[in-house]
C-alpha cells in the first residue's frame, strides 16, 4: 500500500480528486474525496468505494451525511443534514441510501418525528410533533401517514385565552392519515364521544357524555346528529349536546325559584341564550383570563380575574356586592375557596354565574317575560356585559406590564388580608372585612399621615361607587388589593424617577448531486389529519382580519414611541411606589402590630395563670 494522490475520471462522480491510502491503485483505508461541484468525503474506504464511517458534504445543495457506509451507499447508523443551519435532520438507520429502521426526523418547521421508517417514510410505529399546529400524535404509521391504531392529541395554546382542564384528543382507529373506523374523542370540557368514523368525521353509532355526566345514545351522518336520545328516551338536539360540554350551565339552586312545571322550558331557553352569545362570551372570558398574566402562562380563570370583570360591567352598581355575587354562585365549594383570588373559575361557571346574577337584577323587571330566565341573561348581556366588558378599570390591571408584577406580590397582601379578617370577623368562618374595617387596619397599623390622610383613603376607597358610600358593605381581595395600590401612589410620591438600585425593568405583553435523497416528506411533515382540526371544535380562538396595512408618517410613529415610552416609565414609577409602600410601610407595620399583639396575648396569659 502506499499513499497519494490521483485524479480519477471514471469513479462515482465527475473527476474527483482522491486523496489517501492506495493498494494497487485503488483507493482503501483512510481516504479523501473531492468533487469539482465542492462536494467532498472524508473516512473509510474500500475498493474506491466510501465503506465504513465517513463524513460526506455537499455545499451545492446545503447537506451532509455523517455514518456509516457499505459499497458507496448510507448504510448503518447515520446523521443526515438537510440544510447548512443544520435545523433540519435525521439521525437513525438507513438501508442502502433509504431511511429505515427507526430514526428520529427534525423539518425545518421545528415539527419532529421519532419512531419507525421504511423506503425515506414514516412507518411501523412512531411519535410525531406538530410544534406551530400544537399537535401530537403516538401510534401507527404506514406510507408517511397515520395509518391503524393510534392517539392525536390537540395541545391547547397557551395565548388562546380558552383555559379548560385537559387537552383534546381522539384515541382509535386511523385509514391513510384520516379518523376511519372506531373511536373514542375528549373534548375538552369533558364530554366524551365513543363511536363510528368515516373520513375524519363521527359517523355512525356511538354513545355520547355530555360534560354533566349524561349518557346519549347518538348516531352521526357526516360529523352530524342525526338522532341522539338520553336514557329516558328524550331527543336531545345538537346545540344541547355540546352545550353540555365546557358551555353547560349549573343553576339548580335558581331553578328552586321558579315553579317545577317550568323548570325544562326555563332551563331549555336559557341554553339557547346562551348559545347564542356563545362567541362574545368565549372571547369575554379570553380576554380576562390573560389580564396580568405573561403570554407563556397556561391558566384558568382566577377569581381576581373574575371579579374585575364584574366591576368592569358595573355589576355592584345594582345594589350587589361581590362577597354576596360570590355567595349565590358557591354550589359545593368551601367557604374559603369563594373568597380567595387563587380559586379558578371555568367558562361554565362563569356563565352560570352570569345567569344567576341576571336574575337576582332583574327577575322583577321581567317577571312579564314568558321565559324569565333568558329574558334577565339577555338583559343583562346588552345592558351591562357586552357594552362594559374588557373596558379595564381599576387600579391594578389598567396598566398591563404594572399587573404583571404587582400580582407577585398576591399571596403576601392575601396574608395580611386574612389576618385582619380574622381580627375584625373572629368567629365568622368566611374571611371577609367590610370598608369600615379596612379604615381601621390602615389606623390600627399607623398607616394614615398628611398625604395617605382618612379622606384621601375614604376617596380611594370608593373610587369605583356610583352610589353613596357605604362603609358597612363587604369587600373581596381585589377591593382590597386596589386599595393598596391606590395608597402607595398618595403614600410614596417622592420615589426617584431613575433609582440606581431599586429600579424594576418590566417587559411588555405584547410583545444532491451524488444520488442523497432529497426530503420525500413534505417539508413541515404535516399530514393529512393535520387539516381537520376545527371540525372538533376542539379550542374556539379569536379570528383576525386581514385588513390592508397603511404605514404612518414618521412623526405619527415618532409620537407613538414616545407615548410607549412614557407608559413604560409610568409604569415602571407605579410599580416602584407600590413596592416602596409595601416593602417600607404595610409589612412592617403588620410585622409589628403581629409581634406586639402575641407580647399582649402572652401577658395576658400568664396574667390569668397567675390568677388573683
Amino acid at each position: 500500500s502506499k499513499k497519494g494522490t490521483f485524479n480519477n475520471c471514471g469513479s462515482e462522480c465527475a473527476c474527483p480528486i482522491e486523496q489517501g491510502e492506495f493498494v494497487r491503485n485503488t483507493p482503501m483505508g483512510q481516504g479523501a474525496f473531492t468533487w469539482p461541484d465542492g462536494s467532498a468525503y472524508t473516512g473509510e474506504v474500500h475498493s474506491g468505494k466510501r465503506h465504513g464511517t465517513g463524513t460526506y458534504t455537499c455545499p451545492k445543495h446545503d447537506v451532509s451525511y455523517t455514518g456509516q457506509w457499505h459499497r458507496g451507499k448510507k448504510h448503518g447508523k447515520g446523521t443526515m443534514f438537510f440544510n447548512n443551519k443544520k435545523s433540519s435532520w435525521y439521525k437513525g438507520d438507513w438501508v442502502m441510501n433509504s431511511r429505515e429502521g427507526s430514526g428520529e426526523r427534525r423539518y425545518r418547521s421545528g415539527d419532529t418525528y421519532s419512531g419507525g421508517w421504511k423506503n425515506n417514510m414514516r412507518h411501523g410505529e412512531g411519535t410525531m410533533i406538530w410544534v406551530n399546529l400544537g399537535q401530537r400524535y403516538v401510534g401507527k404509521w404506514e406510507h408517511g401517514v397515520q395509518h391503524g391504531l393510534g392517539k392525536h392529541i390537540w395541545i391547547l395554546k397557551n395565548s388562546s385565552g380558552t383555559r379548560y382542564f385537559q387537552s383534546p384528543h381522539y384515541i382509535g382507529n386511523f385509514f391513510k392519515g384520516q379518523r376511519h373506523g372506531q373511536g373514542s374523542f375528549y373534548y375538552a370540557g369533558g364530554a366524551i364521544y365513543k363511536g363510528g368514523w368515516r373520513n375524519n368525521m363521527k359517523h355512525g353509532q356511538g354513545k355520547f357524555t355530555t360534560k354533566d355526566g349524561r349518557i346519549l345514545e347518538v348516531e352521526f351522518v357526516d360529523d352530524k346528529v342525526a338522532t341522539a336520545r338520553s336514557a329516558d328516551g328524550l331527543t336531545v338536539s345538537e346545540r344541547d349536546l355540546f352545550v353540555g360540554d365546557d358551555m353547560a350551565i349549573d343553576i339548580e339552586y335558581l331553578l328552586e325559584k321558579i315553579p317545577k312545571r317550568n323548570h325544562k322550558t326555563e332551563l331549555r331557553h336559557v341554553k339557547s341564550a346562551v348559545w347564542c352569545h356563545r362567541t362574545e362570551l368565549r372571547l369575554i372570558y379570553g380576554f380576562y383570563c390573560r389580564l396580568g398574566r405573561s403570554p407563556d402562562d397556561s391558566l384558568l380563570m382566577s377569581r381576581l380575574q373574575f371579579w374585575r370583570l364584574l366591576k368592569d360591567c358595573s355589576i355592584h352598581a345594582h345594589e350587589l356586592t361581590l362577597t354576596q355575587i360570590d355567595s349565590f354562585i358557591r354550589g359545593k365549594a368551601s367557604v374559603a375557596e369563594i373568597h380567595s383570588p387563587f380559586t379558578t373559575v371555568h367558562l361554565r361557571e362563569l356563565l352560570s354565574c352570569l345567569v344567576v346574577v341576571a336574575y337576582y337584577i332583574y327577575h322583577e323587571d321581567m317577571m312579564s317575560q314568558s321565559y324569565l330566565l333568558a329574558s334577565c341573561f339577555s338583559k343583562l348581556l346588552i345592558d351591562d356585559i357586552l357594552p362594559n366588558a374588557t373596558k379595564v378599570k381599576g387600579f391594578l390591571f389598567r396598566q398591563p406590564e404594572f399587573a404583571v408584577e404587582a400580582l407577585k406580590y398576591t399571596e403576601r397582601c392575601w396574608e395580611v388580608f386574612e389576618t385582619f379578617c380574622g381580627v375584625y370577623m373572629p368567629h365568622r368562618d368566611d374571611r371577609t372585612m367590610t370598608f369600615r374595617h379596612l379604615m381601621l387596619m390602615f389606623k390600627h397599623l399607623r398607616l394614615l399621615d398628611d398625604q395617605l390622610t382618612s379622606t384621601r383613603l375614604v376617596k380611594i376607597i370608593t373610587a369605583e361607587r356610583v352610589d353613596p358610600p357605604c362603609v358597612g358593605l363587604e369587600i373581596t381581595f381585589l377591593e382590597f388589593f386596589e386599595v393598596l395600590i391606590g395608597c402607595a401612589e398618595v403614600k410614596c410620591l417622592q420615589v426617584s424617577e431613575t433609582p440606581e438600585e431599586d429600579q424594576v425593568l418590566l417587559t411588555s405583553d405584547n410583545k444532491s448531486t451524488e444520488n442523497l435523497p432529497e426530503e420525500t416528506d413534505d417539508a413541515n411533515g404535516h399530514s393529512q389529519l393535520t387539516g381537520n382540526v376545527t371540525s372538533e371544535n376542539v379550542e374556539t380562538g379569536e379570528m383576525k382580519g386581514q385588513d390592508e396595512h397603511i404605514s404612518p408618517p414618521a412623526e405619527h410613529e415618532a409620537r407613538l414611541h414616545e407615548e410607549d415610552v412614557h407608559s413604560r416609565k409610568s409604569q415602571t414609577h407605579l410599580l416602584l411606589q407600590f413596592q416602596l409602600f409595601l416593602e417600607h410601610h404595610l409589612f412592617p407595620a403588620v410585622a409589628f402590630y403581629q409581634k406586639v399583639t402575641e407580647k399582649m396575648e402572652m401577658l395576658l396569659k400568664e396574667q390569668n395563670n397567675k390568677g388573683p
